[in-house]
């Protein structure tokens, strides 16, 4: 194997723990020492910039947000990559919740709204420990870009639906059975990890990612070495190229001293 020279990471269930809603201490000097060893880290997460500062005093070097739709440097002001959702999929997706509705997050570049609050919007905002979206007119929402929607249905039979007859220029992936992230077709946290790489000059083949959830599957296949968490499901560990121990039980650090980068 290539030497390590760039490692992409997920958020909640991977940097995270989903118990403490922190990035442990032993982790954030591991994190430290590889960057030292002038290994370049990346945040690669279906969250907004304004939903990472979990991570503050961490100094990566460039962020993957919404899925691969919206990229930036390190210091988040200049944009990588952005791919917003067609106005075509949104007008019809308001549409659609005009008859049959369902709350659904709306994410602009800086924001997240959504059309009602129900006991699942609730559940996941425990979940991660972030604020409740602000209640806004979804009419009033779509008519700036928004780069990622969330829609709270835990039916896959209705995903699929949505995805062939309402917003059909976008695909739905899961990290939690309670809702799905919905970005254009064909952009995934992949897409943001190729981007990055252009952007930095890196390759490929000296690439390194970790997740836990199904929106982390593109991004684990692509790098040269994938590392589901113990935490993650059976589907993810099932493309990995490594499972290593759970959140929880500084998964990240183990696979680490298991690749001799620590």
């Amino acid at each position: 194997m290539n030497p390590i020279k760039a490692v992409f990471f997920d958020i909640d269930g991977t940097l995270v723990s989903f118990n403490t809603h922190c990035v442990s201490p032993a982790l954030r000097q591991a994190l430290a020492a590889l960057r030292n060893r002038g290994i370049k880290l990346f945040v690669a997460t279906g969250r907004m910039l304004p939903m990472i500062g979990v991570l503050d005093g961490i100094p990566f070097d460039g962020y993957i947000t919404y899925n691969g739709a919206y990229c930036v440097d390190a210091g988040r002001r200049n944009v990588i990559y952005a791919c917003p959702v067609p106005q075509e999929d949104l007008d019809a997706l308001v549409r659609y919740l005009e008859k049959d509705p369902f709350p659904v997050a709306f994410m602009p570049k800086d924001a997240i709204t959504v059309n009602y609050v129900d006991g699942t919007v609730e559940a996941i905002a425990r979940q991660i420990d972030v604020p409740l979206p602000r209640v806004e007119d979804p009419h009033v929402t779509i008519r700036g870009d928004v780069f990622q929607f969330c829609p709270y249905v835990e039916d896959d039979e209705k995903i699929r639906y949505l995805e062939q007859h309402v917003f059909t220029h976008c695909a739905a992936t899961r990290w939690t059975p309670l809702f799905a992230d919905v970005n254009v077709r064909g952009v995934s946290k992949q897409t943001g990890i190729d981007r990055i790489l252009d952007c930095y000059g890196l390759d490929l083949g000296e690439t390194m990612a970790f997740g836990d959830g199904g929106n982390d599957i593109p991004m684990l296949r692509h790098v040269a070495l994938g590392v589901a968490m113990g935490n993650a499901s059976d589907e993810v560990k099932a493309i990995a190229d490594h499972t290593t121990a759970p959140v929880d039980d500084e998964g990240i650090i183990q696979a680490f001293r298991h690749f001799g980068l620590l």
